[in-house]
């Protein structure tokens, strides 16, 4: 049996091992040495998709008769913050729980108090996929990426963020006009902070058009 997981996003959520043994139901039968007819290939493949950070899976005889398993992993894109049990998003806004194996790097995200907790699906309704596509934009930027530290929506959606580096919040605002929201963030990164330090302002606001708002 030959496994092959992909790690494009250096992602380690299921291992040869955990693939195995989701063929072998825990290792209580082998597939080694079984004829053809008695191995149902696309059944395989159902077990190894039941995994939470399976996206999708493909089992399928080689031309020197072994098993070849090619699987691809879910990709979280942020961490939901929750009171009970955090949660991670992949990039169609799908929920994943936690893995005691790996624990994926990306931006934490909170919401107040004062409102409810996401819902299973928040990310997939038409409200929600701003937000994802704004999750999105930073997880596809390595500067953004680097930079933002914490995503918070407050009760009213609006969105803020904690910089890695500085004292400041970042008022967003609402999650859209993203071009233009981030041209007006990199220039007060690239133009303001150079000459002001950067620990002059507590707060930098970009949610209002044509204008950076610093205090």
């Amino acid at each position: 049996m030959s496994i092959n997981i992909d790690n494009e996003y250096n992602n380690y959520f299921i291992g040869d091992k955990e693939v195995r043994d989701l063929l072998t139901r825990e290792g209580d039968r082998k597939l080694e040495g079984l004829p053809n007819q008695q191995i149902d290939l696309k059944n395989l493949e159902k077990r190894i998709e039941a995994h939470s950070f399976v996206k999708e899976a493909d089992v399928f005889r080689g031309l020197d008769g072994n098993i070849q398993v090619h699987v691809k992993q879910n990709r979280p894109i942020a961490r939901i913050i929750r009171p009970d049990q955090d949660v991670y998003i992949d990039a169609e806004g799908t929920m994943l729980p936690l893995s005691n194996r790996y624990t994926a790097r990306v931006i934490p995200i909170t919401k107040s108090a004062s409102v409810k907790p996401f819902s299973s699906n928040f990310f997939q309704d038409s409200t929600g996929q701003a937000y994802l596509a704004l999750v999105l934009r930073i997880e596809k930027d390595e500067f953004w990426k680097a930079q933002l530290a914490q995503m918070h929506i407050d009760g009213k959606g609006m969105v803020s963020f904690l910089p890695q580096v500085g004292e400041h919040t970042i008022e967003f605002g609402r999650p859209d006009q993203l071009d233009a929201k981030f041209k007006k963030l990199m220039v007060f990164y690239k133009e303001v902070l150079p000459v002001m330090g950067w620990d002059k302002y507590k707060r930098v606001n970009v949610a209002f058009e044509d204008q950076i708002i610093c205090e």
